[in-house]
């Protein structure tokens, strides 16, 4: 009989399911009984072989059939999902009472680090901060900072020319000229310049590529008791309140008076060491009261303002504050060394 055929197909589909233990086994027990070629759809086929007295109540039987066995599918399958999302969750269950993970994150480079205290420092001091071009005219780069023709800066062998008058500037003393220029005449001035150099060095202390911070300042009354006291101010709050400063006599184009300046050595206190030389000092950087020429080759008036630049090299700046002995260092990439900043 058809109707006994029906409950066996059912009790056969329950028990399968019972022993199911993945999705893909109830899809494969869903194709075998429900399917086009499957036995309760054959059993529905077969209606038609019936009488018309019987075929409306096996019908029936074979669509309640259905619905019976499509509960149980149904069943099964939310309960194989319920089961692979617990797993899920089991496995990649968080024990909050762990401690957290810190995660990896950069930091900034050590020239970036040293040029940005330098830059606090200065802005502390009520500058401001001018950038320029690295690509610079002669004019600006020599003549305008009263370098004579025939200075050894000018030489190919120092100097980075693209063309006979345009080069990579080798300073950024150019923006001392571009911001006179650039001013009123005679109106006052107070600025720094941070930004990349050129010149043809390369060794432990020396690189084609380094950056430079300019400082200029152009007002009425400007006394070199002023750049020095400015400068002792800056490098002690750059190396610490116990810095020792001195100032050397020495001589640049574009300022008059000059001087080189030196602080005591980082690594001794200025005792003497092999760092110094056994001196006991370091020299950091140059300065002094802005030429005369210089004013009057940008506009300004030497007998009505006058004013003083310094220059320093940020590196030079670092391997002093962070006891590094070789500049290439800063651009090798070598995580070993970047890490420890």
């Amino acid at each position: 009989m058809i109707t006994d055929r029906i409950e066996e197909i059912k009790a056969a589909v329950n028990e399968q399911l019972k022993k199911s233990n993945a999705l893909q086994d109830v899809q494969d027990i869903r194709v075998k009984y429900l399917g086009k070629k499957g036995e309760l759809t054959s059993l529905m086929k077969s209606l038609k072989d019936l009488s018309a007295e019987e075929r409306p109540k096996v019908g029936q039987a074979v669509n309640s059939a259905r619905e019976v066995i499509e509960g149980y599918l149904n069943t099964k399958t939310e309960e194989l999902k319920a089961a692979v999302l617990a797993a899920k969750i089991e496995s990649e269950r968080i024990d909050i009472t762990l401690p957290g993970r810190q995660p990896i994150t950069g930091h900034e480079h050590p020239l970036h680090k040293i040029r940005r205290e330098m830059e606090q420092a200065f802005l502390h001091m009520g500058f401001s901060i001018v950038e320029g071009p690295e690509i610079e005219d002669d004019y600006y780069n020599f003549q305008c900072l009263n370098f004579p023709d025939d200075h050894p800066a000018r030489d190919m062998q120092d100097s980075m020319y693209i063309t006979d008058k345009i080069l990579l500037r080798t300073h950024t003393s150019p923006m001392q000229a571009r911001t006179l220029q650039a001013h009123k005449p005679n109106e006052p001035v107070k600025v720094i310049v941070p930004g990349k150099v050129y010149r043809w060095d390369y060794d432990a202390t020396h690189s084609p590529v380094f950056h430079q911070m300019e400082g200029l300042i152009v007002d009425e009354h400007i006394r070199f008791s002023d750049l020095k006291g400015m400068l002792e101010d800056f490098l002690r709050e750059i190396f610490g309140p116990q810095t020792k400063v001195r100032f050397r006599a020495s001589f640049f184009p574009f300022t008059e008076p000059s001087a080189e300046v030196d602080i005591s050595c980082v690594m001794c206190g200025g005792e003497g060491c092999r760092v110094c030389s056994h001196t006991g000092w370091l020299e950091i950087l140059g300065c002094g009261m802005v030429h005369p020429n210089v004013l009057r080759l940008n506009g300004y008036d030497p007998d009505k303002v006058n004013g003083f630049a310094f220059g320093m090299g940020v590196e030079r700046i670092a391997m002093l504050k962070y006891g590094i002995d070789d500049l290439r260092l800063f651009y090798e990439n070598d995580m070993r060394f970047l890490n420890q900043f």
